[in-house]
């Protein structure tokens, strides 16, 4: 698929989660959920017209600035090398979005079921693809584990890239055992992707040095 194709499915979902928000309009309260602990019980509202476009707008945002991204980033030749894997993740980031925006407006018209349950299953595909573009992602400033390190040296990136996209395929799957104890699902969900995140950091640094040793000894 061209990126104008991606970026024509990406606006369906958009107008589509303005359509809905406009249809159910009459029939919602006038305050909904905007909020679940790690329990999946609603703990924060907002009122019917944030409720309903708050989403939509936040995903019409972040399209507008996915779009840029190719364009003003000072490597944008980099991105073009893995600009499929960039423009797959921008829908699969829009498809995430209209979901949560599904599931709040089934709870508001009265259905009940656990949320953070229900949201496994999403955050499983979205940190698997995750970790598929993070395997692929070329120097940038903007897409990818930015660190000083990554950033300074191509060879590190790579390499801490390639780690990287490992551990967050791992992550995802690992998330899958909140499907199995769905009271611990959030935990299942949140602790794999801090340390996913946490341990490149230390890694980039770590290779960064050593890359730095091995320089100064030639």
């Amino acid at each position: 698929m061209k990126a104008g194709k991606y970026n024509l499915a990406i606006s369906c979902i958009i107008l589509l989660s303005f359509a809905i928000g406009v249809y159910f309009y009459s029939q919602m309260p006038d305050s909904m959920p905007s909020h679940w602990n790690a329990a999946g019980q609603v703990d924060g509202y907002m009122p019917k017209f944030w409720g309903l476009f708050l989403m939509p707008l936040i995903s019409l945002g972040l399209f507008g600035l996915f779009l840029l991204i190719p364009r003003i980033d000072p490597m944008k030749a980099n991105i073009q090398k893995f600009r499929k894997y960039f423009d797959r993740f921008i829908l699969l980031i829009m498809a995430f979005f209209l979901y949560i925006y599904l599931l709040t407006l089934l709870w508001a018209l009265g259905f009940t079921f656990n949320f953070i349950f229900a949201m496994v299953p999403a955050f499983t595909i979205l940190f698997y693809y995750a970790g598929v573009l993070t395997e692929n992602a070329k120097q940038n400033w903007f897409i990818g584990i930015r660190t000083p390190w990554t950033l300074s040296s191509e060879k590190v990136w790579d390499k801490t890239h390639k780690l990287g996209g490992k551990l967050f395929k791992a992550a995802a799957i690992i998330g899958l055992a909140g499907l199995i104890l769905p009271d611990y699902a959030i935990w299942f969900v949140i602790i794999p992707v801090l340390f996913a995140s946490g341990y490149t950091m230390i890694y980039s640094y770590a290779e960064f040095q050593k890359e730095q040793k091995h320089g100064h000894k030639k």
